[in-house]
């Protein structure tokens, strides 16, 4: 079973690649990020000419979040099971996929540390944990908006002090872990200049100046039977990519 996580950065400005990745590709299950368009404008019509059931959640210009599978599609949910009084932004999706829950995940970026969206960033990271479920297969992936490590970013002295690199972010993503997830992507790549997202500015990519910040995390039934994690940097080159790569895991959960 291949399952790819990707921030599309807006789905209406990209559909072409998206499109033509996907039916080169052919992952199992995708699960895309920032689509920035309402349900309507979503492709549905492409992806099912392509084999795939698809759900989106999303919102004029902001946010989206969205599951596309050929091995089936079941028990959606739109944002979290238990929402209370956080914003209902289209940023959580979840589904289950020839028996593996999956949620595409779109974590708010926080701004700056002192902004209130960091705190609803931090709260949103903590309502993750209600995700993890004791022995059933999970795969909880996307844009995290956080760098787990020094060795996610290529800059770590850049990067004090800010966003992504906070330690109370990085403390959230460990607590997931220890919840019961696993980091797939860096189990399979130990080493650093290993990233998913480039900024714009000329030369950010092509001298590999990232951040690793789409995340796969896994429970240990999938994680045990990954075989491979591919970062498809060539998807964000060429003419007008998103600024994220797809990451597709690889998994065999036949006993």
């Amino acid at each position: 079973m291949r399952v790819t996580t990707w921030n599309v950065n807006s789905i209406r400005a990209r559909v072409g690649r998206v499109d033509a990745w996907v039916e080169h590709r052919r992952p199992d299950v995708i699960l895309l990020q920032e689509t920035k368009c309402t349900d309507e404008d979503f492709p549905t019509s492409t992806l099912a000419a392509l084999g795939y059931e698809v759900s989106h959640w999303g919102e004029d210009q902001w946010n989206g979040v969205a599951v596309a599978s050929r091995v089936g599609l079941d028990d959606v949910v739109r944002g979290f099971p238990q929402r209370g009084d956080a914003p209902a932004a289209p940023r959580l999706i979840s589904a289950t996929c020839a028996g593996v829950r999956v949620h595409s995940v779109y974590v708010p970026n926080g701004r700056e540390l002192n902004d209130p969206q960091y705190l609803y960033k931090l709260i949103f990271l903590e309502r993750l944990l209600g995700l993890v479920e004791s022995g059933r297969p999970t795969v909880l992936a996307g844009d995290f908006n956080v760098a787990p490590a020094d060795i996610d970013v290529y800059d770590p002295a850049r990067f004090r002090g800010q966003t992504h690199t906070s330690r109370e972010e990085r403390a959230a993503i460990a607590a997931i872990e220890r919840a019961g997830l696993r980091d797939v992507t860096r189990e399979h790549h130990l080493g650093p200049g290993i990233y998913t997202w480039w900024n714009y500015r000329p030369q950010m990519f092509s001298s590999n100046r990232g951040l690793r910040i789409d995340l796969a995390l896994c429970s240990d039934d999938v994680a045990d039977r990954v075989t491979a994690v591919e970062i498809d940097t060539e998807e964000r080159a060429g003419h007008r990519p998103s600024d994220h790569a797809p990451v597709t895991i690889e998994f065999d959960l036949a006993e």
